[in-house]
């Protein structure tokens, strides 16, 4: 093809595709974007969407006690996720010892995970949000 027919054909066609793979890069960065920033915003939702309930359980003076190698104990804490920091916890494990921690012998602990609620008498097992609620007068999320 002659130089003087390439010019005529731009010239019909237009500026040549070097826009196209730009835009479509802008496309794709934005769509990428929405798509990260919607996945921070359920994450940080998911992580802290039990913030207030913990702490509103600690404000009433509900404990809980547990070891760190209780299996139970983990599923307890799983369920508030990073919330979890403002539950009032009592590690009555003592490392390198078979023996609990003495504010866990003095409470009168013996089976983990184990929850006090205000001056009562420490309850054995894994409380569901709706049972602390209920004992606690804290509202759910």
């Amino acid at each position: 093809m002659s130089e003087a027919r390439r010019k005529r054909q731009l010239e019909r066609e237009g500026e040549p595709e070097a826009k196209s793979p730009s835009r479509k890069r802008l496309i794709w960065a934005g769509i990428l974007a929405t798509v990260l920033v919607a996945y921070v915003g359920f994450w940080y939702y998911s992580n802290h969407r039990y913030d207030g309930f913990a702490k509103c359980l600690a404000s009433k003076q509900a404990k809980m006690y547990g070891l760190y190698w209780c299996p139970h104990c983990a599923d307890q804490k799983a369920m508030f996720g990073k919330a979890f920091q403002y539950v009032p916890y009592v590690e009555c494990a003592i490392k390198d010892s078979h023996e609990l921690a003495p504010a866990c012998s003095a409470a009168g602990v013996k089976l983990f995970p184990s929850w006090q609620f205000g001056t009562n008498k420490p309850v054995e097992g894994v409380f569901q949000f709706q049972e602390l609620s209920d004992k606690t007068g804290c509202s759910l999320p």
